[in-house]
């Protein structure tokens, strides 16, 4: 039997109908029975253009309200919203509007229709100038279905997109507000992209538990420190790129005692950067979790972010994780089980198939537990590179660079950088003399998103492989 639950905006709206749901800088603040009405009014507009249930309506904007009450329009419809990352190339999103089967693609003002013949393409300003289509609206929210769809990298082949249920969201906001606790005077910061799962996520959190969302278009540390130190933002979201210029920024100063946490995630930070912060005070908790959780599946109790520093804390509530042939280190890979896991992708059997083991994911990351069952991330998922948050697979880059003309092999591999984590870096066995460093980078920029681009080419005879002929990128490591 399928559970069916009221729809949490319909709730809001009736529960607190004028409490600010969605605030900006110098822009008028929308109310949670506003977010109600628009979305419904979008809803019907987009019935007209023949969206319903089960329809997959791609989403392809930088961060702006809109896109919020457009995810909301579909969940009236029951059709499904597929976030789609603006950073990525002309190609690769071209794989992913048709991989995702889009009946619809909804895309910002000043963006290109250049999509338009491979999908029916319309903006925002272009939806809501649409007649209205009069039909029933949901009212209940089916916890087993499909809500929305996000694309994550792969450790081979293409790009795979997640499918989050009303569930997993539901179970996600539950155990995020049963670990750092709710007040009904929180306001949580959104400058992670909402295409990410680590941004659209505090959208449907907030409206579950009727707080305040302060959104910031693109990040820029004076305006997130100001929103912090005078707009009583009281929690946000980074990764570590964000968290070391607000450090900066911050200077000497210290933030306000309503600011209560920072929840950083993205990949493991480094220690030391950690201990800057807690002797700036700075409530940093690390979390641990990935598109296909739904967000954070493990997270620091504040209680324990002193005590336990560099832990990305314990299981949440309903969530279980367990370490996977743990060496004699207790190193292995880390397997989760929860309510807020994705049940699997998109169109994938086969993945869906080898994600899964007795009911556990596989995560591919490598930790440990501690004797009090504290999770540590060893090392994300292997080979992977995470460049200011953005996970970026070396196959995916290798694939693109091996078709330039004159590249025999390719590999990739993540070089250490002070602002972004790291950054990917390539090795080229050529199979001519007449190939260049600049023919490789101009031809990667037309495939790939500007941060996947390696940003070091360098030339070698062959690549270190193992006695099974497997790469070695230890070794590329070594060179570097």
């Amino acid at each position: 039997m399928s559970q069916a639950i009221p729809h949490w905006l319909d709730k809001q709206a009736a529960l607190v109908p004028n409490k600010i749901a969605i605030e900006q800088a110098n822009r008028e603040p929308i109310t949670f029975l506003e977010l109600k009405e628009k979305s419904e009014l979008v809803a019907r507009k987009l019935a007209q253009l023949n969206v319903k249930k089960d329809t997959h309506v791609g989403i392809l904007a930088a961060n702006r309200t809109d896109i919020i009450i457009a995810v909301y329009a579909l969940s009236y419809l029951q059709a499904v919203a597929v976030l789609l990352n603006t950073r990525l190339a002309e190609a690769e999103l071209n794989y992913q509007i048709k991989d995702a089967a889009l009946h619809l693609l909804i895309i910002s003002e000043e963006a290109d229709r250049k999509y338009a013949n491979r999908v029916q393409t319309k903006t925002f300003q272009d939806i809501y100038t649409t007649e209205e289509k009069n039909v029933m609206l949901k009212t209940e929210l089916n916890l087993e279905q499909p809500f929305t769809m996000m694309y994550t990298s792969g450790t081979t082949g293409r790009p795979k997109a997640v499918i989050h249920t009303y569930g997993n969201y539901w179970w996600s906001a539950v155990n995020s507000s049963l670990n750092l606790g709710m007040s009904h005077h929180d306001k949580w910061l959104v400058v992670l992209p909402m295409f990410h799962i680590g941004g659209l996520s505090i959208f449907i959190r907030s409206v579950i538990y009727g707080t305040a969302v302060y959104l910031v278009e693109k990040f820029d540390e004076k305006v997130v420190h100001e929103a912090i130190m005078k707009r009583n933002v009281t929690i946000m979201s980074v990764v570590t790129v964000m968290l070391q210029k607000l450090m900066e920024e911050l200077g000497d100063d210290h933030y306000p005692n309503t600011f209560r946490c920072m929840l950083l995630g993205g990949g493991p930070a480094p220690k030391v950067l950690l201990e800057r912060a807690q002797a700036k005070n700075i409530p940093v908790f690390q979390s641990y979790g990935m598109t296909e959780t739904t967000a954070q599946i493990a997270a620091l109790n504040p209680s324990d972010a002193l005590t336990k520093l560099g832990s990305s804390g314990k299981p949440l509530l309903s969530a279980d994780i367990k370490i996977s042939e743990p060496g004699e280190d207790s190193v292995g890979e880390i397997f989760v089980k929860g309510p807020m896991v994705t049940n699997g992708y998109y169109n994938r059997q086969l993945a869906n198939k080898n994600l899964f083991k007795a009911g556990w994911l596989a995560t591919g990351d490598m930790g440990y537990l501690d004797e009090e069952g504290y999770l540590y991330v060893v090392d994300r998922r292997k080979d992977l590179i995470i460049s200011g948050g953005e996970n970026i697979y070396p196959s995916e880059i290798e694939q693109i660079l091996t078709r330039v003309s004159g590249v025999k092999e390719a590999a990739v591999i993540g070089k250490a950088n002070e602002v972004w984590g790291e950054v990917p870096v390539a090795f080229i066995v050529a199979s001519n003399n007449t190939i260049s460093a600049e023919k490789i980078s101009s031809f990667a920029k037309k495939h790939l998103a500007k941060y996947k681009c390696p940003k070091e080419i360098h030339f070698i005879e062959q690549l270190p492989r193992n006695a099974s002929n497997k790469l070695v990128r230890t070794e590329l490591h070594r060179l570097l």
